[in-house]
């Protein structure tokens, strides 16, 4: 039997964790500020009113109110009357 393990495992075992993107609340769902709407690589979707974009191009309320999305793929939280 050998006494050390062969070249092909020593090698193997790395792997990188899930980035979970997409969206996260859709339209017509209430948020409170700080909520994440959307996580994304680069802007497919847009920041729109009472929205933010953060460094990682995740955007987020920034009031309390409903989720709307817009024809241009814009984002926007309309304040709740």
């Amino acid at each position: 039997m050998a006494h050390k393990k062969g070249q092909g495992s020593t090698r193997n075992g790395r792997d990188s964790n899930p980035q979970f993107r997409g969206v996260k609340r859709f339209g017509g769902q209430t948020v409170t500020p700080g909520t994440i709407l959307v996580r994304q690589c680069g802007t497919r979707y847009k920041p729109g009113k009472n929205t933010g974009l953060g460094s990682d191009y995740t955007i987020y309320s920034r009031i309390d109110g409903v989720v709307r999305f817009q024809e241009g793929r814009r984002v926007h939280v309309d304040p709740i009357a």
